[in-house]
């Protein structure tokens, strides 16, 4: 169970880290108090559980996007919360109805790299091509267009990155070359011990690494 609420809700880096995260791989429930985070990702669940101080378990469910078996999941109720996440964008069935949000400037990057470490990823190569020439990008998966280009306008404003948008099997993708990435991975982890899914920081890390030396 989650302790009972006694103060407004405000705006902090852990807090858009958890909206990202939420608005990636959780849901609303129809019944209008309950919360739900899937992931495949233990270390992700603990992260999002310690953020929000729940005491709730972790258990299995299957995935409704993803139609996986046996996901990992956490649910829990909070009816102040989940008002303030419709306040913001955020609505049941989002699939369906995913778009603009309102997130503040000051914690964008934050509420991305929750997204990052949700829907997101990366993946590199040697371009044979040309000698000592590796190749990373980096995504963001949506079934909503809307909602990926929200975000790819929000980043050409914030960053004056581009990306580009393509169809995939199951939904959309946004997705950002070597130099654009770089960038992106500058503001998501500003700093070090940010909550986030340790894998996928390392693995980029590691990507930059390689271009870099």
């Amino acid at each position: 169970m989650k302790p009972k609420r006694t103060e407004k809700i405000k705006w902090s880096p852990k807090l858009a880290y958890t909206v990202g995260l939420i608005t990636t791989d959780g849901s609303l429930s129809n019944d209008k108090h309950h919360i739900v985070l899937v992931s495949k990702d233990i270390q992700l669940l603990k992260t999002f559980k310690k953020i929000l101080g729940l005491e709730n378990k972790i258990g299995l469910r299957k995935s409704g996007y993803t139609e996986m078996e046996n996901c990992h999941h956490v649910q829990f109720g909070d009816v102040i919360f989940y008002k303030w996440l419709l306040k913001i964008g955020l609505t049941p069935n989002k699939t369906k109805r995913l778009g603009k949000l309102k997130i503040p400037n000051e914690f964008f990057f934050d509420f991305l790299r929750g997204c990052f470490d949700g829907d997101g990823g990366c993946s590199g190569y040697w371009d044979k091509r040309w000698k000592n020439s590796f190749m990373f990008y980096t995504r963001f998966d949506s079934g909503r267009l809307h909602f990926l280009k929200w975000l790819r306008n929000k980043l050409r404003r914030l960053l004056n990155i581009k990306g580009a948008l393509s169809r995939e099997r199951r939904g959309w993708r946004l997705k950002f070359a070597k130099k654009e990435s770089k960038i992106l991975f500058s503001k998501m982890y500003y700093k070090e011990s940010l909550p986030c899914l340790q894998r996928k920081c390392k693995k980029l890390t590691s990507f930059i690494k390689i271009d870099n030396y």
